[in-house]
């Protein structure tokens, strides 16, 4: 049975939901707290009850961001047991979460650019154990021969990051480039950049298999 939410909650949950829409509109300097009570239809008191100050409202939106990842990625890693099965699961739930919702993606874009000391706090901190986790899953496929021999796991994880929030959270203006079909074009390129630069072309996982054969290695000497 689901607990009901009660009205201190709804409005807990509104004001973070409120909150970045307008920090990724306007940027944290140019959001008032009476502007987020006032998106909620609350007053500044009532949002003061829950949060102390703007930067406690900053941080539960952040805290919300992290927290949905720190309950996926665990389940996604143990779910999905073979390499192709794993890079489906993770990049696909990382490019669906930031797509529900690209206010998401342009607000860790503002944040970047205009708090960058906060940020990087933040993915030496809390990011860390995931950015970790999916490092090390890109180790062992390039030790494996899975992954391209050549790939910085790391750096592979933070550019994909990048990658996907960069153009989750332009998508809105740049997509008006493709004249047909543009969102589901530009969703599919995004992952087949992505994938291509993990798995060597012998390797697919397999929405690759499904489109087309794979490429039989030459016999060595």
């Amino acid at each position: 049975m689901v607990a009901s939410r009660s009205p201190e909650t709804d409005v807990r949950a509104a004001t973070i939901v409120a909150a970045t829409r307008l920090f990724a509109a306007r940027g944290f300097g140019g959001t008032a707290l009476q502007d987020i009570a006032d998106a909620v239809g609350v007053t500044k008191p009532a949002v003061l009850h829950h949060f102390p100050s703007k930067e406690h409202v900053r941080q539960a939106v952040l805290d919300a961001i992290l927290a949905h990842w720190n309950d996926a990625l665990p389940r996604l890693l143990l779910a999905a047991t073979a390499s192709a099965d794993r890079f489906d699961a993770v990049f696909g739930e990382l490019h669906r979460f930031f797509a529900a919702d690209p206010d998401r993606a342009r607000l860790i874009m503002r944040e970047t650019l205009d708090r960058p000391t906060e940020i990087r706090k933040l993915l030496r901190g809390p990011v860390r154990r995931w950015h970790a986790a999916i490092g090390q899953y890109v180790s062992a496929g390039r030790d494996s021969g899975r992954h391209y021999a050549d790939v910085d796991p790391e750096a592979y994880v933070i550019h994909i990051l990048l990658l996907v929030i960069t153009a989750t959270a332009s998508a809105s203006v740049t997509t008006a480039v493709l004249e047909s079909d543009a969102h589901p074009r530009y969703d599919r390129e995004l992952a087949r950049i992505a994938r291509a630069s993990l798995f060597p072309p012998t390797t697919h996982s397999p929405q690759d298999t499904q489109r087309s054969p794979a490429r039989k290695r030459k016999p060595t000497r």
